[in-house]
């Protein structure tokens, strides 16, 4: 009987780490996904401004085509949140690709840890330190403390999982 319990408990927590590689996954997908238009070297060293607060946004002067390519990616493939930029949306409005392709790029650079490259979009984006924010459309910011907060606050909710089901398992191991 105890060696059953102690297989259903070891099967138990190889699903959990099933279901959290799968979370890991996805990260590794979108980092490794490539951009389907040429992409460009982005600056060498870190292009974040000094008072900390960047927006990716689309870089003028970029063929509609490339615009239109880089946006279908950064809201499928990259997985940014686009919500916002669908009709009805509070950032819907103005209905022009740059618009909607400035919120896209921003949306994916701020969930990507604002590095240099994740505003490149095959040479389409550029950081600026204008607040492109306008009306009821938000642009999320880098540099803020709520974001880095819950980003910290959930890897530490993971690493408290971890610790969790780690102790239960030892202690099922020692009932039994």
């Amino acid at each position: 009987m105890r060696k059953k319990i102690w297989i259903y408990w070891c099967l138990v927590f190889v699903q959990f780490c099933l279901a959290m590689a799968k979370g890991i996954v996805v990260v590794q997908e979108k980092e490794e996904t490539a951009i389907p238009v040429p992409t460009f070297s982005p600056p060498e060293g870190n292009t974040t401004f000094i008072d900390g607060t960047t927006w990716c946004v689309a870089r003028a002067g970029v063929s509609q085509a490339d615009l239109q390519n880089a946006l279908d990616w950064a809201c499928g493939l990259g997985m940014a949140d686009c919500t916002a930029i669908q009709v009805g949306g509070s950032c819907f409005e103005p209905d022009t690709l740059v618009s909607h392709a400035s919120f896209a790029f921003n949306s994916y650079y701020q969930a990507n840890g604002n590095s240099d490259i994740a505003c490149n979009f095959g040479g389409t984006a550029t950081l600026t330190k204008n607040n492109p924010s306008n009306g009821k459309c938000v642009y999320s910011a880098s540099g803020s403390a709520s974001s880095s907060a819950s980003h910290s606050l959930r890897n530490h909710e993971q690493s408290f999982i971890w610790w969790k089901l780690s102790a239960l398992l030892l202690l099922s191991y020692f009932w039994m």
